[in-house]
């Protein structure tokens, strides 16, 4: 600032002091930090302003390519999956199969359409009265058969005067079925083995069963799973032909 005495006056003239090279440096130096910061291009011009607009563009179209690409990849996942499930569940984890004859009535009748639970018996064996789906090797090919288990490994069981007896007990029947005309095997008492079942059809004189030598007591590898649904008519395997007292039960 310079003083200028004029006419006696006292008058101050003000001059604007041009910046130090090192204000001017900082000056600068903010003016980029800001635009670094903004995410604004540090040149200027409209070059400069071009150039981050395209860079812009190209980076949101990669995100959007990206997006895109993980939508199509979980989606081929999803759809990967549910085939899966859908092949495990009907190929692995359930069976169709037919009834075949009639050792089963009047629960099962000849030709009726069955799903077998194939894994009823992965933690557990079968119970007494289970309706089981088995496998059984003939002269030309293997075969299911399916019958109703009656005694458990380690039981003894008999038939006696038409009537099952296990380790000495009548058993107190939970199907409708007819008193037994033919033993067989059973006529004598009959000790399971740690793995074995003594299976009997519900159509207690028109069955081949363990009362008779080509079937015999049955093994539990030879156990494809349980018969759990009867497609048609509709019914859950496990509630046909009960006796109307165990029934309510």
């Amino acid at each position: 600032m310079n003083a200028v005495f004029s006419g006696g006056e006292k008058t101050k003239k003000f001059e604007r002091k041009a910046p130090s090279n090192a204000s001017a440096d900082a000056v600068a130096g903010r003016s980029r930090y800001a635009r670094v910061k903004r995410g604004m291009p540090q040149c200027g011009g409209m070059r400069g302003r071009m150039d981050f607009e395209i860079d812009y563009h190209r980076r949101r179209r990669r995100r959007r390519q990206k997006t895109f690409l993980r939508k199509v990849i979980l989606w081929i996942l999803q759809i990967a999956g549910v085939v899966f499930l859908a092949y495990f569940i009907t190929n692995i984890m359930l069976e169709k199969t037919s009834m075949p004859g009639d050792s089963m009535k009047p629960a099962l009748s000849d030709g009726e359409s069955l799903i077998i639970n194939k894994f009823a018996y992965l933690l557990r064996g079968p119970k007494r009265n289970d309706v089981i789906v088995i496998k059984q090797s003939g002269r030309e090919h293997d075969y299911y058969s399916i019958k109703r288990v009656i005694a458990l490994p380690g039981e003894t069981v008999q038939i006696v005067d038409g009537a099952v007896y296990i380790d000495g007990k009548p058993l107190d029947e939970a199907i409708n079925c007819e008193k037994i005309l033919i033993p067989g095997l059973a006529r004598e008492a009959l000790t399971l083995e740690e793995n074995e079942y003594f299976v009997l059809g519900d159509n207690r004189n028109n069955s081949e069963d363990s009362r008779f030598a080509n079937i015999g007591t049955i093994v539990a590898d030879s156990i494809v799973g349980r018969a759990w649904l009867r497609l048609s008519p509709f019914g859950i395997v496990s509630k046909l032909n009960l006796r109307s007292d165990k029934e309510q039960k």
